[in-house]
Order: C-alpha cells, then sequence, then structure tokens
C-alpha cells in the first residue's frame, strides 16, 4: 500500500516537473515551435511518464529511508528533536534572507543555485547547533537569579541523571540506598542494560541466571519505591557494541552520572572525563575507620597468598590479612592493624599478631 502511494505521488511530481523543466529543454533543442510536442499536456504526460517509471525502481530505496527515518525520530528524546527543529527554522530564514539580497544580483546561476545550497547548508547547520548545544541553549533562556517569590525554593533545572550499569543494578545495594534518599535525581536504566540483564536471565549458566533475575528483581522494586525515580529510555548506539561504551556515551549526551561497581568501567569513564559514582567507594567511606596500631579480635578462618599468612573477615566483608597468621586458623586471636590498603575495588587490612615480632 505504502508503495502504491509513492509510485502515485511520483507520477504528480513527475507531471509538475515536466511542466516546468521541459518548455526549457524544448526551447534549447529548437522543438518550441512545434506545437504538438511544445505544450503544457505533453509535458506533464511526459514528465509524469518519465518519473512513474523510475519509481518501480525506486520505491523500495525510498520506503527503507523513510523507515529509518522513522525509526530514527522515534528514538531520539523530545528535546532534543524540538531544539533540533527549531534550528532548522531558524537556519532556513537565515538562508531565505540572505538568497533575498542575494536575488537583486540578477545573474541567473547565483538566483537559482545559491539558494537552494544556502537552505542546504544552513539548514543542516541550525539543525545540529539546535541538537547539540540543547543544553546551553536552555541555560541562555532560563533565568538564574532575580527575585524569588515567597515560600518558594530554587530547584535546580538539571534532573540529575543517574545511569545504572548492569553489575551496580545486580549488586542491589543502589535499592536500599535508594530507599534511604541519598541519591537524588533520576535514576536512568538504558534498554541495552536492560536487554544485557534479560541475556543473563535467560542464560544457561545457574549462577548467572539467578543474578540476571536478581536484577529484573531489584529493577521492580526501583520502580515500586516511592524514594526512588526510575526512567526507562530507548536511547541506543548502533555503532557500538560494547554495553559500556554505549553507556559512557549516553551519559554524556544526557549529561549525567554513572552509577556503577564495575571498577573497569570506573577506569573508562575516568579517561572520558564522564562523572561515576561507585558503589564500592560509597561503602568504603562508610566503614569505620581503621589505623595503623590498632587493635581488633579477629577470627583467622583460612591460610593466604603467601607463606604462613592467615585471612580473617569483619562483619562488613572487609578482609584482613594477618603476617603468620596461618598457625592461628579457627582460632580467634588480637592482632594490631599495620597497613590500610583502600581502592574503588575494595579494602584490605593487614595485621600481626599482638605481641608478635
Amino acid at each position: 500500500m505504502l508503495k502504491r502511494g509513492i509510485q502515485i505521488a511520483f507520477l504528480f511530481i513527475g507531471g509538475a516537473m515536466g511542466l516546468v523543466l521541459l518548455p526549457p529543454l524544448f526551447e534549447l533543442i529548437n522543438l518550441s515551435s512545434n506545437r504538438w510536442i511544445n505544450n503544457p499536456y505533453v509535458s506533464v504526460i511526459i514528465g509524469a511518464i518519465i518519473l512513474f517509471a523510475l519509481s518501480f525502481s525506486l520505491a523500495e530505496p525510498f520506503i527503507r529511508l523513510m523507515k529509518w527515518l522513522e525509526e530514527s525520530l522515534l528514538k531520539a528524546p523530545v528535546g532534543d528533536l524540538l531544539f533540533g527543529t527549531l534550528g532548522l527554522i531558524i537556519g532556513l530564514i537565515v538562508a531565505f534572507l540572505i538568497g533575498f539580497a542575494i536575488d537583486g544580483i540578477r545573474f541567473p546561476i547565483f538566483t537559482t543555485v545559491i539558494p537552494i545550497l544556502l537552505s542546504i547548508i544552513f539548514g543542516y547547520l541550525g539543525f545540529q547547533v539546535g541538537f547539540k548545544k540543547r543544553e546551553e541553549l536552555l541555560n541562555v533562556f532560563t533565568p538564574k537569579g532575580g527575585a524569588k517569590k515567597k515560600g518558594t525554593l530554587d530547584v535546580p533545572a538539571d534532573p540529575g541523571y543517574k545511569l545504572l550499569d548492569t553489575s551496580v543494578i545486580i549488586d542491589g545495594r543502589i535499592a536500599d540506598i535508594s530507599k534511604t534518599g541519598f541519591v537524588e535525581g533520576v535514576l536512568v536504566v538504558p534498554q541495552f542494560v536492560l536487554t544485557e540483564l534479560q541475556h543473563i536471565a535467560d542464560s544457561s549458566d545457574t549462577l548467572k541466571r539467578t543474578r540476571g533475575r536478581r536484577g529484573l528483581d531489584i529493577l521492580k522494586v526501583l520502580q515500586d519505591a516511592t524514594t526512588s525515580n526510575v526512567l526507562l529510555t530507548d536511547e541506543d548506539f548502533d555503532d557500538i557494541s560494547e554495553v559500556d561504551l554505549k553507556l559512557v556515551r549516553l551519559a554524556k549526551k544526557m549529561g549525567g552520572q554513572i552509577l556503577t561497581n564495575d571498577f573497569n568501567l570506573n577506569k573508562v569513564c575516568e579517561l572520558h572525563k564522564v562523572k561515576v559514582l561507585n558503589i564500592n567507594d560509597l561503602a568504603n567511606a562508610v566503614k569505620p575507620v581503621v589505623i595503623p596500631g590498632e587493635e581488633m579480635t579477629v577470627v583467622v578462618i583460612k591460610d593466604g597468598k603467601e607463606h604462613h599468612q592467615g585471612v580473617a573477615y569483619l562483619d562488613d566483608g572487609t578482609m584482613i590479612v594477618v603476617e603468620e597468621g596461618k598457625s592461628y586458623i579457627g582460632q580467634a586471636i588480637t592482632v594490631v592493624v599495620t597497613s590500610v590498603l583502600q581502592t574503588s575495588a575494595g579494602r584490605m587490612i593487614f595485621a600481626k599478631p599482638k605481641g608478635h615480632k
């Protein structure tokens, strides 16, 4: 049905083009004096036949182009489309004004070709500027100062997008943190992250399947919670296959931050100058402070990687490496902290048994 409609449109366009373009052509090849050829009806018929014949080979590519444009427009955020369209309109207005000035030159090439080129160039530039400078344009037209009404608060225009990656969703702690109200703004879950989560949940591996289903349950908890605002977005980047890089580009586009507990993604975000909030950093920040020389009682549960080392754990999961602690496995002993190693991947405490030199 769509193909037939396009062919009919080509038929009418061909007739209009024949009416406009063929008379000058007839005059160029010395057929303007022949009334049987050089008349409007013949021009319309010839133009319609030519373009209708071409429509059989051009209809399918045209349909594919229309569907591609439709999918691209549906995926694009409404704000980007709005500002891109405004930029396009402004660009076309500028091109029209310049073309109006050029029209006074009275030179055929300038008055016909140049306005078309100006419309294409300024229309494209206007759309790109409006599309890519949306946030800056909003800041220009949004009043930042001035008097405010009594009893009102200054609410920031930036919604504070926090993009969740797969690891932080599966981890689950984000749901508890969100309930406390410490995470402000909108929690954004891109469709490509949700798709990866679904693939994990459908995995044949039991452990992966359990982790994936836990992640989906966590998302449901976040959606139902009154303290969190969850946004699912279909924004995608077909030219990128890696989920982490898609997440980084989306964070740049939205001006948001990435919430993760993936150490490698943390480093990638730093390289791309994207702000990242690491759940492990938050967990380490709220752990009790341990300083060298402090004493604590621990239970050595296994031997360490190095010779004569023992390993113990605090209640919050922090690993304690006890030098010369292998012989104390299964015993509760008092140790003295010698050093603390803390990174985004976690915290590790080194200690030695009290009284051991």
